[in-house]
């Protein structure tokens, strides 16, 4: 058989098993309960909010973001990320996390906060004139 042909097929067969591996990675499930999360094994989105009582902590030295958040049935966690702090953190309505649930906490590898947006207030004002 010719090299060619054999070489081709390798490169077809690494192909399908690096597009199976990066499928099986971007399965991401979003979940707002987070009893679930915490059975559950892949990445998983979770959306809550930051439990201000408890506030948050960062350890400058390992670049270690803490803080708990909680879902929208009143169950907290605590996450874990591995970066700085996002710049509306403290100002967020929602909190979305990206990652995994190990050993009794959330690792996330992104965080994504929702803010209060200057057209809610804006919106309401108008309508309670009319």
């Amino acid at each position: 058989m010719n090299n060619k042909y054999i070489f081709g097929g390798i490169i077809i067969v690494v192909f399908l098993g690096i597009m199976g591996y990066l499928f099986t990675q971007t399965n991401v499930q979003y979940e707002e309960d987070f009893t679930k999360i915490v059975n559950s094994k892949g990445t998983i989105k979770a959306t809550g909010e930051w439990v201000k009582e408890k506030h948050y902590s960062i350890d400058k030295s390992n670049n270690i973001f803490t803080f708990y958040m909680k879902d929208f049935n009143g169950k907290e966690i605590k996450v874990v990320y591995k970066g700085a702090i996002p710049n509306n953190f403290e100002s967020s309505t929602s909190v979305v996390v990206t990652g995994k649930y190990q050993n009794g906490e959330f690792h996330a590898s992104d965080i994504l906060t929702k803010c209060p947006s200057k057209y809610e207030t804006q919106y309401e004002i108008k309508e309670t004139n009319s």
